[in-house]
């Protein structure tokens, strides 16, 4: 698999997200595809890592956006109904919808609709989790003149992941690849935005322990850029 690529995140401003939302809830198209704008880069994210494998060389996660764009704009009303929905979160399942019919198309006779659900849900299981939180956490961080230590890194992060429970690299994955704040990985899961806290950083400690100390410190450097993005949304 190639290395997963790092697209920057636009700076979030509370008032701003707030003025939008609002204009959202009124049934204002534009303020969807300023919001749609806005947080494009954590979807795209979000499309490249739930996106089966066996799709990235036929579909451009810019094509599944704009297809997205597209049903969430005839589907505002189900926004304005949800009151207490975040708009990313909601744009976060109407993107998991285009991807789940994406996949039906061309992996129909492959996968049946029950699976198709669970996989993007939960990045097609534990084992591509790991895959995909390994190059993320290690080769992201990494110069490619330093590529051997960025594979050892990768392969102790592998192993240490794939010994982790679904739900704490379901957690790590919410907050380093697609971007999440703590708030929005909580409203995600469905807990309580203190518990989601907690959750994650129990779960990286868990995965700190199970790695080299040269692998803490890239690690390190992952929970330092996630705080970052939580501060501005929390």
């Amino acid at each position: 698999m190639a290395n997963v690529e790092i697209r920057m995140v636009t700076t979030s401003n509370k008032q701003s997200d707030s003025r939008l939302r609002e204009r959202m809830l009124a049934g204002d198209l534009a303020a969807l595809s300023e919001t749609f704008e806005h947080n494009h880069a954590r979807l795209w994210h979000l499309v490249y890592f739930r996106m089966d494998v066996r799709l990235r060389s036929r579909i451009d996660p810019d094509d599944v956006l704009q297809d997205s764009f597209v049903a969430a704009e005839s589907r505002l009303s189900h926004f304005i109904e949800s009151e207490n929905v975040s708009p990313i979160v909601w744009l976060r399942s109407i993107v998991l919808q285009t991807l789940i019919d994406l996949h039906r198309r061309h992996l129909a006779a492959q996968m049946r609709d029950a699976t198709l659900d669970v996989s993007l849900n939960q990045s097609h299981g534990g084992q591509h989790t790991s895959v995909c939180l390994a190059e993320f956490l290690s080769g992201g961080m990494t110069s490619p003149s330093n590529a051997a230590i960025r594979a050892e890194n990768e392969r102790r992060m592998q192993a240490a992941l794939s010994g982790m429970s679904d739900s704490d690299q379901e957690m790590i994955a919410l907050r380093h690849l697609e971007l999440l704040n703590n708030a929005e990985a909580a409203e995600v899961l469905d807990i309580q935005p203190k518990n989601a806290s907690i959750r994650y950083v129990r779960a990286m400690k868990r995965l700190k322990e199970a790695v080299g100390e040269h692998s803490r410190r890239f690690l390190r450097d992952a929970e330092k850029s996630s705080a970052e993005i939580s501060s501005e949304g929390d």
